[in-house]
């Protein structure tokens, strides 16, 4: 069997793996591996080139993960998940939030994570960006690129008056200050040239020829290697298309970053999930974590869609360009509900239900930011090459469909101000006469899409928390030499689009890494 050795090896090289391994390789004494299953993002420019984004959706650089059937949500839809160098940073769009503090605090004080909160964290955002707004938050010599949406689109413009005119005035976002209710073009994480600044764009492009960064794309983990301590060694990987198995050693620490779908089927292939499930599945049980795979979060999406009366824009930075938050109940810190808007027609669950489509329209898509429900992420069989099983369990708390109903109303009331008179044509779906809860809750269930950000499958939290399979340092529980460091380790969903975040979460475990690194032996993570 083939081996090499590393320092420390990264598996994922997608937004946060790309980061770890960046870092981590800034110290020319230690050899670091960047493993990635997809190939290199590098001239590729359908990925670089963020205008071309939707493209990518259930393209060859997509795992594609279809979802178990929905008792309350739509079975049809399916998880885009990147199988690129970046990761779903060169995958999704590039809408660039900080996390509220709120967020931060709420994982340290509620959930047990200790050192994650904003005081710790955030400056963490400020070092990895920068940013065209001035402010004392801003960072200006980090690597990603974040720049305001210019006000080009007329429509765009029209929406963000008659959201003043509902009530919601325009905000200015990133600024520390949590939006509660604001609307305003977005900030992205894009250069001035339409590139899109990923995590492989900005941490790896400029130093893919140093000499102790070793970056194997199109190769893929099956499981990792444990000895008889329970410490984890290194990672069986193949790299061709007859399954032979390599092995990368990892003389200090393995990082899985493959994300809050694929980071827990790892796990779990590895021996390492709830015990249960893995005897189902012919695994032997190594760790029994009855929390790997549980807890998983989304962003449900719905979508209102109007034809429009004039000409829509033919280009843009990304085509989803404005956000919109507001809440649904009074008293809270944190909106419950986000709407995106896309200035061109969304009708990925709706045409096949029926409804009338355009090529010339506009749409809101009402997100639950803090949604209740949880699902799951387990696994098919113990072939580390099938989908695994992947069941968000959407809707099943009513508070979600609540909040869900209340974003379409808003919609409409937004559009019917008089600023959107000269753009809203017909509403082609759900359409003027679904009005009730009851018809307005049935067409969300039919056509319901998601944001794309699953997180939440291997959270952190404190050290005897059964439920949470990581401590607040990252690491593994009962395993020595092993972290995890992607959107799965967040016991709580962010309140915006995450992917910001997950770069933090990449800046912070290599700064732990490195703190372990010079305080000597790596210890093994105590069994909650």
């Amino acid at each position: 069997m083939n081996e090499s050795t590393y320092d420390y090896v990264v598996v994922g090289g997608g937004s946060a793996g790309a980061v770890v391994a960046a870092r981590l390789s800034e110290d020319p004494d230690v050899q670091v591996a960047l493993l990635e299953a997809g190939p290199t993002d590098v001239g590729l420019d359908v990925v670089l080139q963020l205008d071309r984004w939707m493209e990518l959706l259930e393209s060859g650089y997509d795992w594609d993960y279809p979802i178990e059937p929905q008792e309350n949500g739509n079975s049809f839809m399916r998880h885009a998940r990147a199988k690129v160098l970046g990761g779903c940073s060169s995958h999704n769009s590039c809408i660039a939030f900080w996390p509220p503090r709120e967020d931060l605090d709420e994982w340290e004080a509620k959930h047990g994570a200790a050192g994650w909160g904003a005081e710790h964290t955030l400056p963490l955002v400020t070092k990895l960006e920068t940013n065209e707004d001035d402010g004392p938050l801003h960072g200006k010599d980090g690597p990603v690129r974040l720049m305001n949406v210019p006000p080009t689109d007329p429509c765009g413009v029209a929406l963000l008056d008659a959201c003043e005119q509902a009530g919601i005035p325009r905000a200015t976002f990133n600024t520390g200050e949590t939006v509660v209710n604001g609307a305003n073009f977005f900030q992205i994480n894009r250069r001035p040239d339409g590139t899109r600044s990923s995590s492989s764009v900005s941490y790896l492009h400029p130093i893919l020829d140093r000499e102790n960064l070793h970056v194997l794309t199109g190769t893929w983990a099956k499981k990792l290697v444990l000895d008889a301590d329970n410490r984890c060694t290194g990672v069986e990987v193949t790299d061709n298309a007859f399954g032979r198995t390599k092995v990368i050693n990892a003389r200090r620490e393995v990082i899985v970053s493959t994300g809050a779908i694929d980071t827990p089927k790892l796990l779990m292939l590895s021996g390492i999930g709830p015990a249960e499930h893995l005897r189902e599945v012919g695994i032997d049980v190594v760790v029994d974590a009855p929390g790997v795979g549980a807890n998983l979060q989304d962003h449900p999406e719905g979508v209102i869609q109007w034809a429009a009366k004039k000409p829509m824009p033919t280009s843009s930075t990304q085509w989803w360009e404005i956000g919109i938050f507001t809440p649904t109940e009074e008293g809270l810190d944190r909106p419950d509900l986000m709407m995106h808007y896309g200035s061109v027609p969304f009708d990925m669950h709706t045409l096949r239900q029926g409804y009338p489509t355009t090529e010339n329209g506009f749409c809101l898509t009402p997100n639950v930011t803090h949604a209740r429900s949880r699902g799951t992420v387990r696994l098919r069989s113990k072939d580390f090459r099938d989908k695994p099983m992947v069941d968000p369990r959407y809707f099943t708390d009513p508070h979600d469909m609540r909040v869900m109903i209340a974003g379409i109303r808003k919609a409409r009331e937004i559009v019917a101000q008089p600023a959107m008179a000269e753009w809203a044509g017909e509403e082609l779906y759900p359409g003027t006469d679904v009005q009730t809860d009851e018809q307005l809750a049935d067409y969300i269930r039919r056509t319901h899409n998601t944001v794309y950000h699953p997180v939440g499958t291997v959270r952190m939290g404190a050290p005897e928390d059964p439920m949470s399979p990581l401590d607040p340092e990252l690491r593994v529980k009962g395993v020595s030499g092993l972290r995890v460091a992607d959107a799965s380790i967040m016991p709580e969903h962010t309140t915006v689009n995450p992917n910001i975040t997950v770069m933090m979460i990449g800046e912070k475990c290599a700064e732990m890494v490195k703190a372990a690194r010079a305080a000597g032996p790596v210890e093994v993570a105590a069994t909650a």
